[in-house]
């Protein structure tokens, strides 16, 4: 069953409008994570930058998308997997992937970050966790 971008935001309590629902519908049916600038070249020419840099914020804040490591330093957002939620709280813990030919960085939502035994005194608060190589694509 296909996501309804309509649907995700009504059930993340955020507000249904054209900007959101657009921006969501591309984050939903892309595999990898996108750039603002990616965003920028698949939506309309017309679509207000301040829009989308709003939207990208409201959508991290609420845990539609998250930040995705990148080496390029663009900064790259991904569609959340809410099915790894834990008990209410979500959670980035997956592994990333870059893939060394086409660029693209995929969430691997289903390899966890190996726990990391910090030094006494020492708190964690995120964790990324990239690694690079050839996406099945581009291995073909």
């Amino acid at each position: 069953m296909k996501l309804s971008a309509t649907h995700v935001l009504k059930n993340k309590k955020l507000r249904i409008t054209p900007a959101r629902t657009e921006v969501l519908d591309l984050f939903i049916n892309e595999p990898s994570a996108l750039s603002h600038s990616d965003l920028e070249k698949k939506l309309d020419p017309n679509f207000d930058r301040v829009t989308l840099y709003r939207t990208l914020a409201a959508f991290v804040e609420s845990g539609l998308i998250h930040k995705v490591p990148d080496e390029t330093g663009a900064q790259r957002f991904a569609y959340c997997n809410h099915e790894h939620e834990h008990e209410g709280q979500h959670t980035h813990t997956h592994v990333h992937f870059n893939c060394a030919q086409c660029s693209r960085t995929y969430c691997l939502d289903d390899i966890s970050i190996p726990t990391v035994n910090l030094p006494q005194g020492f708190s964690q608060n995120e964790s990324v966790y990239l690694v690079k190589g050839t996406c099945d694509k581009c291995s073909n």
